[in-house]
């Protein structure tokens, strides 16, 4: 097997540092398993996050959710929200989940490279997350200059990270996130 190449079809194999996986669109099958990685790694806390709630504001876009699957078991999920940064539309990356036991093979990278790959073929120029930045920056985020772009809810700024799908992007994108474009 090959590693995954980032324009791969929904539904590729990976093998990555000797760990087969398969990433595909999520399904409503996928629902309940993607539920249950969530609750595990970030329990009922997670609801009350104000990238949740944005997320939620947003709702469910159809084709921007994906999974990996090692042989029958789901073990990681990522999806992007459609969101606008003032006026200007971009993406808002997460929750990543990885299942503990499948941290460090490069299924949470594999599903990144995806996101970033299938927010591009969109036409979108930037992507936003909120996460740790020691993590993210292997994948090209960085952190958003402070007071650049709000969150409307409490957001720790350092923790605010982008990635420029066109140079320059970040540069434009001023304002408060809204779910929804």
């Amino acid at each position: 097997m090959k590693a995954l190449d980032v324009g791969a079809k929904s539904g590729d194999h990976a093998a990555m540092q000797g760990l087969e996986f398969i990433i595909t669109h999520q399904k409503p099958k996928d629902d309940e398993a993607v539920e249950r990685l969530h609750a595990r790694a970030f329990g009922p806390g997670r609801y009350a996050r104000t990238a949740f709630r944005i997320r939620e504001q947003a709702g469910q876009s159809e084709g921007l959710a994906f999974v990996a699957h090692v042989g029958s078991l789901l073990v990681a999920a990522v999806q992007l929200t459609p969101i606008r940064i003032g006026a200007r539309p971009a993406f808002m990356l997460g929750p990543l989940t990885v299942d503990p036991p499948f941290e460090g093979k490069g299924i949470g990278r594999a599903l990144l490279e995806r996101c970033a790959h299938s927010a591009r073929a969109l036409g979108s120029t930037l992507i936003l997350l909120v996460g740790d930045e020691a993590y993210y920056k292997r994948s090209g985020y960085r952190r958003v200059p402070m007071g650049q772009i709000t969150l409307p809810g409490p957001v720790d700024p350092m923790r605010l990270l982008a990635l420029e799908l066109e140079p320059g992007a970040l540069a434009t994108m001023r304002g408060e996130v809204r779910g929804g474009v």
